[in-house]
């Protein structure tokens, strides 16, 4: 059941969803995984990856490790994602140099370079940082997700970046919403979340009772409903 969240709150934080709300590959993640599987001798079109990518991924468990060690996260993180790729290019048969393409391919997800900025990230966050709210990024990403912010130079931007991997709970689930807000002390109605999925961002925030903008950056001009945004520019005026 969703938490009524009082018309009256104090918004004192946003939280931020990370890949296709601050940022998206530099190039097509088809266009990634056809790319670099050529240099081992396995050619599939990128629209062809890109779209057996989309089935997996959205089939895959969450990216969380409820109960695991500290130490033990970023090898679970290798297994689940190689467990993943493989299961993309199943449809295509043997793939003899499976595990150096591998490894190739989540060193390069690692890299700040293969990602980019949306245009109007950093402008934001000034002006929310300018505003005295605590910003914070809730992710179902893994460890990677901080050396990728930092090397795009918006990392010290946060107070913390929670990320599935590591705190043990995905999206849409309440609780990784809870963690922030126990964090940094806060109730559900003093915190608003942004990012793009109806299902993760969406309901999950609406779990923990948090007001939710989503992203939606193909709306046409001046057709947003209340609870979506073309830009991130325009959460400031959704900000009491």
């Amino acid at each position: 059941m969703e938490s009524e969240i009082p018309s009256h709150a104090r918004t004192k934080a946003v939280f931020f969803d990370a890949a296709g709300t601050l940022i998206k590959p530099a190039r097509r993640v088809g266009e990634s995984y056809a790319a670099i599987a050529a240099k081992y001798g396995k050619a599939v079109t990128p629209a062809a990856l890109f779209e057996r990518f989309r089935i997996c991924f959205d089939g895959a468990p969450p990216l969380a490790f409820p109960g695991a060690a500290p130490e033990e996260i970023k090898a679970l993180e290798r297994q689940w994602w190689k467990r993943l790729v493989a299961q993309v290019f199943e449809p295509w048969g043997e793939f003899a140099s499976f595990d150096d393409y591998f490894d190739e391919l989540f060193a390069y997800f690692a890299r700040p370079d293969a990602w980019l900025l949306y245009p109007e990230v950093v402008e934001t966050l000034a002006a929310l940082k300018q505003r005295g709210l605590i910003l914070a990024v809730i992710s179902n990403f893994d460890s990677r997700l901080l050396r990728i912010l930092d090397g795009l130079n918006v990392g010290a931007s946060f107070e913390h970046i929670f990320v599935s991997s590591a705190v043990g709970y995905a999206k849409p689930q309440a609780r990784i919403f809870d963690l922030a807000l126990t964090r940094f002390g806060l109730t559900p109605g003093q915190a608003l979340h942004i990012g793009d999925s109806e299902s993760n961002d969406l309901q999950g925030a609406r779990n923990a009772g948090v007001r939710v903008l989503l992203v939606d950056r193909d709306l046409a001009a001046g057709a947003a409903p209340p609870d979506r945004v073309q830009s991130l520019r325009q959460i400031l005026d959704h900000l009491d």
